[in-house]
Parts: structure tokens; sequence; C-alpha cells
């Protein structure tokens, strides 16, 4: 099985489209207040990114021309390292993508809509509880990115074999000239 850059790339890119998409319905929902369907969009997209974009609105100032250069440079980063050779780069970029769609789920669910609510107990007796919405969008992100995570162990275990094959042959290569 050889690494296909195509399949790497497909997790990351579904997860910048989905900020791309929810910068996009927040942008038309600017132009169009009174529309029900572009309320119900940006709805939908809402608790995929809204923890994210908060954060560098914060940090960087509210601009879409900013938030768009972002997501084109991630996104650039992602293609260029999902083709690179080493295997390091695709396995940090599905596993980056899949912490970030787990964080923005666990971020945005609320306690009207959480399916599972699991309460802990820290060392001293306080007790915090994590709600996470489990709604069929949600574990359908997080399935895919499942998916890609066990695609990307098998593409970088199959060349870590290889390399260890390769290297095998030349040794017992080497050992036969002696």
């Amino acid at each position: 099985m050889t690494r296909k850059p195509i399949l790497l790339f497909a997790f990351p890119a579904l997860i910048l489209f989905l900020l791309a998409a929810e910068r996009i319905a927040a942008f038309l929902l600017g132009f169009y207040p009174a529309s029900p369907a572009m309320w119900h969009v940006w709805l939908e997209l809402r608790p995929y990114s809204t923890m994210f974009w908060q954060q560098v609105n914060f940090y960087l100032g509210g601009s879409i021309a900013l938030d768009t250069a972002i997501i084109l440079v991630a996104s650039a980063a992602c293609w260029m390292v999902c083709h690179a050779k080493r295997s390091a780069g695709f396995f940090l970029a599905n596993h980056a993508a899949l912490l970030f769609a787990g964080l923005m789920i666990a971020a945005g669910s609320h306690s009207e809509t959480a399916s599972t609510i699991a309460t802990f107990t820290a060392p001293r007796g306080l007790q915090f509880s994590l709600m996470i919405d489990f709604s069929w969008k949600n574990s359908l992100v997080l399935c895919l990115g499942l998916a890609a995570c066990a695609y990307c162990h098998v593409a970088f275990l199959r060349e870590a074999k290889l390399r260890a094959e390769a290297r095998a042959a030349r040794i017992l290569a080497l050992r036969h000239d002696l």
C-alpha cells in the first residue's frame, strides 16, 4: 500500500472547510440578518469553530481577510506536509486536525443539547462536568477523523516497514560482499 497524499489531506481539509464555511456564513449573515436560512446554516456550523475564531479575533483583531489568510496558509501548509517525503509531517497534520475537531466539538457543546454528561471529582473534592454533544454530525466528524487517523497510522507503519526491509537488504548485500 503506497501513501496517497490526497487521502492524507482529506481530513485536515474537511476541518479547514468547516472553519471557512462558518466564516462565510457569518459574513453572509451580516448582509442578510433577517434570513432564517442564513441563521440556520450559521448555527449548524458554529459549534465546530466558535471558540477558535473567538480566540483569533481576540488576539489578532476581527477581520474576514485575516481569517481567510489563516485558512489559506493552513491549507497550503497541510497540502505541502501531506506531499512531503517525510512521514512525520502528515502524521502530525492529521492528528492535529483530529485533536482540533475533538476540542471544538467539546468546547462548542451546550448543556441543553448534550447527550453525555460526565461528572469528575478533583482530588480536593471539587466537581466539574464534561458535556459533549454526540449528535450525528459531531459523531460523523469524529468517525471521519478516526478513519483518517487509522489510515495515517497504516501509511506511517507501512513506510517504516519498507525502510526497515530496505535497510536489511542493504546490510545483507554488504555482508555478502565482505
